[in-house]
């Protein structure tokens, strides 16, 4: 809004300032604004009406004026403000504790059963647990020699199927042989009288054996493999 520049001795002309009803109504505007801007703004927006105008500011104030005395709550926000202190922050409600997770019971590990999947092939093809199982002593000879060429050609070929074997020392047993400095003797077993260092000589008694390729199956979880050999039946 803007006023005109009186001349010195000018006549107050009567469009020099706004009429009294105009005035009113850009109050009532403001005022009705305002309002509608308290009502439907978050409280922690109406206390920053900076950068509003003068007629904006006054609307706000008739509009807050009735709102603190009809709102306790609203005032006790207000309050702070007035005095230049900062307001108390919102309450809030603490979380309920969590139950805490209930650490899981540790699985005992599973003993390896490779030993026992040897074995049940070897009883499935030359019965070599049924052999030392049986009390042999009212057995004959003949008898004895028969279920062991029955256990010996089953093992021979469990052996020849899942293994490649090889002796570790080439050298024909009862031969004399050297032990070098540095020997293996996870594949070398000394015995007899062992003094001093190496090198050594000795007689070989076996030449031992190695297994240079492995091919047993394996064994699904879901099997027992304590199980060698299942109980059979006949119907």
């Amino acid at each position: 809004m803007k006023f005109k520049t009186l001349k010195r001795d000018q006549p107050l002309a009567l469009d020099v300032f706004p009429t009294i009803s105009n005035l009113k109504s850009q109050i009532s505007n403001f005022k009705l604004r305002a309002s509608r801007a308290c009502h439907s703004v978050p409280p922690s927006m109406e206390t920053k009406p900076s950068g509003l105008s003068f007629f904006a500011r006054l609307g706000m104030a008739f509009s807050c004026f009735g709102r603190l005395l009809g709102s306790s709550d609203f005032a006790q926000a207000v309050a702070p403000l007035l005095d230049g202190t900062t307001p108390p922050p919102a309450s809030v409600k603490p979380e309920p504790a969590r139950p805490a997770a209930v650490a899981a019971a540790p699985v005992a590990p599973r003993p390896d059963t490779s030993g026992l999947t040897v074995l049940a092939i070897l009883q499935r093809e030359g019965r070599l647990i049924d052999f030392p199982q049986e009390d042999v002593a009212a057995y004959s000879a003949a008898d004895i020699g028969a279920a062991a060429r029955a256990v010996h050609a089953g093992s021979r070929k469990v052996l020849s199927q899942y293994l490649t074997l090889e002796p570790v020392l080439k050298d024909a047993d009862g031969s004399t042989v050297s032990v070098p400095t540095g020997f293996d003797a996870r594949r070398i077993r000394l015995t007899g009288e062992v003094a001093g260092q190496p090198p050594y000589r000795g007689v070989l008694k076996h030449h031992g054996w190695i297994a240079t390729d492995v091919r047993f199956p394996s064994v699904s979880d879901a099997l027992d493999a304590r199980v060698i050999a299942p109980a059979e039946i006949e119907l």
